[in-house]
């Protein structure tokens, strides 16, 4: 399966890029990883919804350009569908019945996603009614992913 994880934003601390390190040769294993950092637009100071909306617009374009056509996409939205980590490796184990080969997991920036981002999901999925930053998120979602292979080979892995 190839798993591509398409994000706002590069990672900034050192901690953050260690622990995606880790978690990307851990995936090595189960899939090919393909990590898109892609540049967050410039918020003005003092921006008004103007300004947000097209900070959105020009992040969301970014971000549909690295999405082929064949690829079953995941949004990460605060209104999606939260799924236990069982019911996420479920959900890839389908993707791979279904042939569903290519995978784009899609992190928005600060702002979240352009409607014609969110538009183009097959499937919206929530962490948590919380907000998190996107660079924590990146590692969260990278270790779900992890897990979900573990639990799909029937492999230990600590709860």
């Amino acid at each position: 399966m190839n798993i591509s994880v398409i994000c706002i934003g590069k990672l900034k601390e050192k901690y953050w890029t260690e622990a995606v390190a880790e978690y990307s040769k851990r995936l090595g294993g189960y899939c090919t990883l393909n990590i898109v950092e892609l540049k967050e637009a410039r918020l003005p100071d003092r921006a008004g919804e103007a300004e947000e909306a097209a900070v959105k617009k020009a992040e969301g374009e970014a971000i549909l350009k690295h999405i082929g056509k064949e690829m079953y996409v995941i949004t990460l939205e605060v209104r999606g569908k939260k799924l236990s980590s069982e019911a996420l490796a479920e959900k890839v184990a389908e993707l791979s019945i279904d042939g569903k080969s290519n995978v784009a997991f899609v992190i928005g920036g600060s702002l979240g996603l352009d409607k014609a981002v969110s538009d183009r999901a097959d499937f919206k999925l929530s962490f948590s009614d919380m907000t998190f930053p996107h660079q924590m998120m990146r590692v969260i979602l990278l270790e779900q992913i992890y897990r979900a292979f573990k639990i799909n080979r029937g492999e230990t892995y600590h709860k």
